[in-house]
C-alpha cells in the first residue's frame, strides 16, 4: 500500500486565487499528477487548450491567473496547468526524474488527457525546457508555444546563472533545496513587489516537509550544465528542435531575473526568430506574480492563434527622400550648417564639414563591426559631434537608441539594456556607466576621455579614430531601406518605466516634413533650437541652425542674451525653446541690450514643446518678441506634431473642458474613442463633435510599434491605423481637440465620469491654493470624488482647514457629484523629470489610505 503522505492529492481550499473546482488527480502509468483544468467551468467550446508547466520549486498555483483569464474570456480557453510527478500535490514516487523522463511523463499524461488540438505549450523555469520538449514531439496537436523566463539551452563552458550556483554545489544542495526551505523561499523573494503572506503560504503549501521536498534538490541536480551530465543530450535535442517549431511564440519576460537573464531571452529569439516578445522592464524571475501576464496572453491568443490570421492593409510605398539626403546633396557647400555658441567661443560647422565627417564616421562604424540593422546607443550632448553620430548611424543602417539622460540611472540603464545595443557611443561618465551596466559589448568615446578611463573600460575607438578608419575607406556604402528601423526613441517614462518607441527612417522623413509643413522650415529660414531635439531635425530640413549658449540639461540657463545672440549669428527666423528656456528668458530679459530687443523683434515663429505651455507663459514672451506667431504643438514621442495652436487662437478659443491644443498638424488625423459609464474607452474611432473619450491618433510619422513590449502594442493600436495616446478629451465644432487629462485619471462615479483638468483649474484659482489634483477613491462606476490641495503657505497632510474646504467646494459645485472630501499635503507628488505633471494613481492611493484611517506616505 502507497504511504498516504506520497499519494495525488487536491489542492488544499483557501488559497488565494484558487478555485477549489479546477484541482483534480489524473492517473497515468508513471504516477499520479494532480493538475488544475478548467475544463468544466467553460461556458462555451474552448478554441484550444494551453498546456502550463511550472518549474522548481513551484507547482501549478503559478498559473492561477491564467486559468481564470481561460474561464472568464469571451472566447475561452481551456487551461490546464500540471504539478510535475513529485512536485507541488502529485505523487511522490520516489524516482528520481531526468529532463527526458519528465518529458515522456507529459506526454504521457496529455494521452490520458486525450489532449486534441489546437494545443499551445506554456512553461516557466525549468519547465520551459520540458514544455518545448512536448512541444517538439507533439507537432500535430501543437498550436503556438508560450514562454515565460525560461532556458532551452545552456552553453558548455558557460558559468550557470550565479543565483543556482550554490545550490548546484553537491555538498550544498541537501542542505539548501531538501533540508530547509532556503532553495523555495528564495525563490519568492524574487518577486517584485513582494507577494503577499497568504500568497507566500501557498506557493509553500505543498513542500511542508524534507520528504515532499526532494524534487526540488533533484530538479537543481539535473541542470545538464556539463557534457557529461545524463540529461545534456535531452538538451541539445530539444534545443535543436525547437529551431524548426513554425507556430506562434510569445516570450513574456521579467527584465530583473537573476536566474534567467537577458543572455537567455536572445538566446531563444535566435532559434525563434518569429517569436513576439514582451519584456517587462521591472519584473523579475516570477513573472506571472509580478505583472497580469495571463491577460497579455490571453489577447495574444486570440490575436496569433485563436482567429483568423489578421492582415494589414497593403499601403502603397511612396519613394522616401532619407534624412540624410540633404547632406549628400550639400556636400560641396561651404555655407554654414551648425553653429554652436559658447560664451568663451564658437564653432560653425560648414555643410561640407558635416557631410564628410558624417560619411566617414558611417564607415568607421562599419570597419568596426557594426553593421545595418545593429544598434547603436547614443549618449552624447547636442552639439555637431550628436549630429554627426546620429547621420552616420542613420547613413550606415545602424539603429540609433536614444534615451535620456534626466530617467536617472536606473531608469536610463533599463531603456539601453531594453534595447540591446551593440555599441555605446558616449561621453566618459555615459561609457563608465555602460562598462558598469554592461550595456554592450563595444564602446566608443565621444569627446575627451582619460587615458586610464578608456583602457579600464576597453574603448574600442575614439570619434576622432573613427572617422580617420572611415576616411581610408572608399567601399561603397549602401543606403538603408526606407521601412528599415532607424530609432528606438524612449519615453519620457512620466507615465511608467520608458517605453522603447520604433520608428523606421520611412517614418523619420515623415516627421521630418510634418514639422517643415506645420511650421515652414526650409533653407530660407534658419532656426535656433534652444530645445534639443529640434537641433538634430536641422540638417534633414535643410537649414541652418544654431544653438545659443546655455546649458541643455538645465534649460532655465538660457539668458534673453543668449538667444539674442543665437538670432544673430544666423539671422534665425524661427525659434524652438521649450516652457523652462522661454522662463529663463523672461528671468533675464532686463539685461538684454536694444540691439538684442532688435535682434529678437526679428523672429518670425517660436515653437515651445516638451511639457505644457501655460498661456499667460506665452503672452509674457509676446512682449519679448512682438513679431513671432507663438506656436504650442501637442504631440508624443509616438507621434510628433499632432496639432498645432498658436496663441490668438488659444485666447479665442477661451476657456474650455481642458486644453485646447487645436487643430492636426499637416498629415496627421485625430479621433475620439468614447468613454462608456465606467470610464473604459470602447467606442471605434470616431471625430463626432462634443463626444469625450480616449484620444487616437495616426499619420504618416506615427511610431512603427513599441520595442519588445507586444502587449503595450496590441492595446495601443487594436484600431487599425490608430495608435490609442491615454489620454483623453473631445474635438469642438470648429475641429479642436482639447485635452482634459489621462485615462487613468478619469473619475468615473455613479452619475458619470469626470475629467480632472478642468476642475482642477477651478480649484487653482481658490485663494491659498497653489496647485490641486482630482481624484477618484472607491470602486470604478460609483468612485467619489476627492480634491488633494498643495497650499500656498505650510500645511501638514491630512484634512483641509474648513474654509480652504469650502473655497474648493464652491469651485466645484458645478460637477454631478459634491466633493467628498479636501485633503492637503506639503507638495504634490510629481515624476522626477516633469515638475507640471502630477502623480494622480499615487495620490489616490494615498487618499484611500488616509480616509479609510491608515497610516499612508506620500
Amino acid at each position: 500500500m502507497t504511504p498516504a503522505s506520497t499519494v495525488a492529492t487536491l489542492a488544499p481550499s483557501g488559497l488565494p486565487g484558487l478555485d477549489p473546482a479546477w484541482s483534480r488527480v489524473v492517473r497515468t502509468g508513471s504516477g499520479a499528477w494532480h493538475v488544475l483544468d478548467n475544463a468544466p467551468q467553460l461556458h462555451s467550446e474552448p478554441v484550444g487548450t494551453l498546456l502550463c508547466v511550472h518549474g522548481n520549486p513551484t507547482w501549478s498555483y503559478l498559473w492561477r491567473t491564467f486559468v481564470a483569464a481561460g474561464t472568464r474570456a469571451t472566447r475561452p480557453w481551456r487551461v490546464i496547468a500540471v504539478d510535475q510527478l513529485d512536485m507541488g500535490y502529485s505523487e511522490r514516487t520516489g524516482r528520481t526524474h531526468l529532463l527526458a523522463d519528465r518529458v515522456r511523463e507529459l506526454g504521457e499524461l496529455t494521452d490520458a488527457l486525450g489532449l486534441q488540438g489546437p494545443v499551445v505549450s506554456a512553461g516557466h523555469d525549468w519547465g520551459g525546457s520540458i514544455s518545448l520538449g512536448w512541444a517538439v514531439d507533439h507537432p500535430e496537436l501543437l498550436a503556438g508555444v508560450v514562454l515565460l523566463n525560461t532556458a532551452v539551452y545552456q552553453p558548455l563552458g558557460e558559468h550557470p546563472p550565479a543565483a543556482l550556483r550554490p545550490a548546484m554545489v553537491p555538498g550544498l544542495r541537501h542542505a539548501a533545496t531538501v533540508s530547509t526551505t532556503g532553495f523555495i523561499d528564495t525563490t519568492l523573494a524574487l518577486a517584485h513587489p513582494r507577494l503577499t503572506a497568504p500568497v507566500r503560504e501557498a506557493f509553500r503549501a505543498p513542500y511542508r516537509t524534507a520528504a515532499r521536498r526532494a524534487a526540488v534538490g533533484d530538479f537543481v541536480a539535473d541542470i545538464p550544465a556539463t557534457a557529461d551530465h545524463p540529461s545534456r543530450p535531452e538538451l541539445e535535442r530539444i534545443a535543436a528542435r525547437v529551431r524548426e517549431l513554425d507556430v506562434p511564440a510569445l516570450l513574456a519576460w521579467g527584465a530583473r531575473d537573476p536566474v534567467f537573464s537577458d543572455r537567455f531571452l536572445r538566446d531563444l529569439r535566435d532559434r525563434l526568430p518569429h517569436a513576439d516578445v514582451h519584456r517587462y522592464p521591472t519584473a523579475g524571475h516570477l513573472v506571472a506574480e509580478d505583472e497580469d501576464v495571463a491577460a497579455g496572453v490571453l489577447d495574444w491568443l486570440d490575436e496569433r492563434v485563436g482567429g483568423p490570421p489578421s492582415v494589414a492593409p497593403a499601403v502603397p510605398r511612396e519613394a522616401v527622400r532619407l534624412l540624410g539626403a540633404t547632406l549628400t546633396e550639400r556636400a560641396g557647400d561651404d555655407t554654414p550648417a551648425l553653429v554652436e555658441l559658447h560664451r568663451e567661443t564658437s564653432r560653425t560647422v560648414s555643410w561640407r564639414a558635416l557631410a564628410r565627417r558624417t560619411e566617414e564616421l558611417a564607415r568607421g562604424l562599419a570597419a568596426i563591426g557594426v553593421t545595418p540593422g545593429d544598434r547603436v546607443a547614443v549618449l552624447v550632448p547636442p552639439g555637431a559631434d550628436l549630429t554627426a553620430v546620429l547621420y552616420a548611424c542613420l547613413r550606415l543602417g545602424a539603429v540609433v537608441v536614444l534615451a535620456d539622460a534626466g530617467l536617472g540611472v536606473a531608469a536610463l540603464s533599463r531603456a539601453v539594456k531594453a534595447a540591446e545595443p551593440v555599441a555605446v557611443i558616449g561621453i566618459e561618465r555615459a561609457l563608465l556607466a555602460a562598462k558598469a551596466f554592461r550595456w554592450a559589448p563595444t564602446l566608443v568615446a565621444a569627446g575627451p576621455v582619460n587615458r586610464r578611463v578608456a583602457r579600464a573600460v576597453g574603448v574600442r575607438a575614439t570619434l576622432v579614430e573613427l572617422a580617420e578608419r572611415g576616411a581610408a575607406d572608399s567601399s561603397p556604402l549602401a543606403w538603408p531601406d526606407p521601412d528599415a528601423e532607424a530609432a528606438v526613441l524612449f519615453t519620457s517614462g512620466s507615465t511608467g518605466p520608458a517605453k522603447g518607441v520604433v520608428y523606421t527612417h520611412r517614418g523619420l522623413a515623415a516627421m521630418r516634413d510634418a514639422v517643415a509643413s506645420t511650421y515652414t522650415i526650409s533653407p530660407e529660414r534658419p532656426f535656433v533650437a534652444a530645445f534639443a531635439p529640434f537641433a538634430l531635425l536641422g540638417p534633414a530640413l535643410g537649414a541652418t541652425s544654431a544653438s545659443p549658449d546655455m546649458d541643455v540639461t538645465a534649460p532655465r540657463t538660457l539668458t534673453a542674451a543668449a538667444l539674442a545672440a543665437a538670432v544673430r549669428a544666423v539671422d534665425g527666423a524661427v525659434v524652438f525653446a521649450s516652457p523652462a528656456a522661454l522662463a529663463g528668458i523672461l528671468a533675464t530679459q532686463h539685461e538684454a541690450s536694444d540691439d538684442d530687443r532688435a535682434c529678437l523683434a526679428r523672429v518670425e515663429t517660436l515653437l515651445s514643446a516638451g511639457a505644457p505651455v501655460p498661456a499667460e507663459l506665452l503672452q509674457s514672451v509676446r512682449d519679448l518678441l512682438p513679431g513671432a506667431r507663438l506656436h504650442t504643438p501637442y504631440g508624443m514621442t509616438e507621434m510628433l506634431p499632432v496639432t498645432d495652436i498658436e496663441l490668438s487662437q488659444i485666447v479665442a478659443a477661451g476657456d474650455g473642458p481642458g486644453v485646447c491644443v487645436g487643430v492636426p498638424a499637416a498629415g496627421a488625423r485625430v479621433a475620439i474613442s468614447a468613454l462608456d459609464d465606467e470610464g473604459r474607452a470602447v467606442g471605434a474611432p470616431a471625430s463626432d463633435a462634443g463626444v469625450l473619450g480616449e484620444i487616437l491618433v495616426a499619420g504618416p510619422h506615427l511610431k512603427a510599434r513599441y520595442d519588445r513590449l507586444w502587449f503595450t502594442q496590441h492595446a495601443s493600436a487594436r484600431d487599425a491605423g490608430w495608435h490609442r495616446t491615454g489620454d483623453v478629451g473631445r474635438i469642438d465644432e470648429a475641429g479642436r481637440l482639447w485635452v482634459e487629462g489621462r485615462l487613468a485619471h478619469v473619475v468615473a462615479t455613479d452619475r458619470g465620469v469626470i475629467t480632472p483638468v478642468a476642475p482642477e483649474r477651478l480649484v487653482d484659482a481658490v485663494p491659498g491654493v497653489a496647485r490641486a489634483a482630482l481624484v477618484g477613491v472607491g470602486p470604478r462606476g460609483t468612485a467619489q470624488v476627492v480634491v488633494v490641495v498643495e497650499p500656498e503657505g505650510k500645511a501638514p497632510a491630512g484634512l483641509a482647514e474648513p474654509e480652504l474646504a469650502a473655497g474648493v467646494r464652491a469651485a466645484l459645485a458645478g460637477l454631478p457629484v459634491p466633493v467628498a472630501a479636501v485633503l492637503v499635503v506639503p507638495g504634490l507628488p510629481t515624476d522626477l523629470r516633469h515638475n507640471s505633471k502630477i502623480d494622480r494613481t499615487h495620490l489616490a492611493q494615498w487618499a484611500a489610505a488616509v480616509l479609510s484611517g491608515r497610516r499612508a506616505a506620500l
